[in-house]
């Protein structure tokens, strides 16, 4: 069996899990979120757990098992703590703000970017270079920080853009001066 897919996942209180016809809906304390599985893949709650099981041995069911039991383990962690991905701006000038719930970023354009928050995410700004996105879906926060990123990505050769917290980008060395003996 699945090392992952085999591993039941624990119910904190205050989060409901609802199982009816292909359809896992998870409700917590910051918000609810569904999840379509397929039909059959079988799911279900058993004291304060919930199981994820394959119907056969077969590879496609294999690669199934796995990846549904993360997802509602990571809808479970979302409603009850939620996910964040933090990013920072590196440039002289450059600059995040918040108006109103979008973002607004100065990174050298001759223009601000705007950038409109989807439902159920929000941005934080802990100062003018660090900007946090928050939410309880993992893969809409994932993908809203990768849009950021994508604005303004960070440049190998002086390092300035948005990149994300921890992130190591791998410097290059520039140009260098004339050379000597040519004609």
């Amino acid at each position: 069996m699945s090392r992952i897919g085999k591993r039941p996942i624990p119910l904190p209180a205050g989060v409901d899990v609802q199982i009816q016809d292909g359809l896992v809906r998870v409700s917590g304390p910051k918000g609810q979120l569904e999840l379509n599985i397929h039909p059959k893949m079988i799911v279900h709650r058993v004291d304060g757990v919930v199981e994820v099981r394959r119907p056969s041995d077969e590879r496609f069911f294999k690669q199934l098992h796995g990846l549904y039991r993360t997802l509602i383990a990571n809808m479970v962690q979302g409603v009850t703590e939620g996910f964040r991905k933090d990013l920072e701006i590196h440039g002289v000038g450059y600059r995040a703000a918040l108006d109103g719930r979008s973002l607004v970023l100065t990174v050298g354009y001759s223009h601000p970017v705007r950038i409109e928050p989807p439902p159920g995410i929000s941005f934080v700004v802990e100062s003018p270079t660090r900007i946090g996105v928050v939410g309880i879906d993992k893969q809409l926060v994932g993908e809203v920080a990768a849009q950021i990123r994508r604005v303004r990505p960070p440049e190998p050769y002086q390092g300035k853009g948005i990149r994300y917290v921890g992130e190591v980008i791998r410097r290059k060395a520039g140009k260098t001066g004339k050379t000597k003996g040519k004609k």
